[in-house]
């Protein structure tokens, strides 16, 4: 079954249509919003936000232009709209950043330690440089989330954001040199000179409770990484100086195991949805 006949069983009150309408969409919806506010549950709850107000809308789509670009369009704008999360109120700019990150002691691990600590390590290598995205506003950081991390192609972003191409490029632009002088200067995965390195900074973050061995937030079960699902491969980027700053972002986990089923249950249970669309 196409898109379009999805969508308009989907305005007809056939169910199953709109469960597969969800499914195709949810993982990507999530994934863009777990960068957002570096929370699985947090993002879990947004990504069903989402998914209600692109559905309760859905009679508004006239199939005059892409169903995808039209629904991430509702997608960023939740984003630059919803109140902040927890992780937003509590990462609020890189000299801050920079500061917590200097005050927790290093640790030298031995390589064998580092071997028995790995996914502990990985978890917090994908944390701290995740968290670097919330150092940026949050126009700032959905342009790069998209642009950068996902490759989105800029002109369908600057549509998504309702800005002109150049505007875009040049918040793009802005993003970049911001993140990337924080890395410069602060990073040891980007400047061999900086001292900062995940394995010393990991029994730290566990102590903060920013790693939780019992229950790992990044380094999560996943089928594929971020690259494997960009229109561009890495490989082609290799002499290209962003390349090396963003290739961090690209290796992290393309998460498809939060819980979809719930997501699905919540947003055909929702009352708006089931008076407007007439569930069968």
């Amino acid at each position: 079954m196409n898109e379009k006949d999805l969508i308009q069983k989907s305005l007809s009150g056939d169910k199953t249509a709109l469960e597969k309408l969800i499914i195709k969409y949810q993982a990507y919806i999530y994934n863009i919003a777990w960068k957002m506010v570096l929370n699985r549950k947090d993002a879990e709850d947004i990504t069903q936000e989402v998914l209600i107000k692109a559905i309760t809308n859905l009679s508004k789509f006239e199939f005059k232009s892409n169903f995808k670009t039209w629904l991430y369009r509702i997608t960023v704008n939740h984003f630059l709209d919803m109140k902040k999360s927890p992780m937003e109120h509590a990462i609020t700019s890189f000299n801050d950043y920079a500061d917590a990150l200097r005050n927790i002691p290093d640790d030298n691990l031995s390589e064998i330690e580092q071997i028995e600590k790995a996914e502990f390590i990985e978890d917090a290598k994908i944390g701290c440089i995740s968290g670097m995205l919330l150092c940026l506003n949050r126009k700032e950081r959905i342009i790069y989330i998209l642009a950068e991390i996902f490759q989105t192609d800029y002109k369908l972003s600057a549509q998504m954001l309702e800005m002109s191409y150049d505007s875009f490029r040049q918040c793009l632009t802005r993003a970049r040199k911001n993140l990337h002088n924080f890395m410069n200067s602060n990073c040891g995965l980007i400047n061999k000179q900086n001292t900062c390195r995940c394995y010393k900074k990991t029994k730290g973050f566990i102590k903060l409770g920013w790693v939780n061995p019992q229950n790992l937030q990044f380094n999560v079960s996943h089928k594929r990484r971020i690259y494997q699902l960009s229109k561009k491969k890495a490989a082609q980027f290799n002499e290209i100086l962003n390349n090396e700053y963003s290739s961090l972002y690209w290796d992290c986990p393309f998460v498809e195991g939060f819980d979809k089923e719930s997501i699905i249950e919540s947003v055909l249970k929702n009352k708006n949805i089931k008076e407007i669309l007439d569930l069968n």
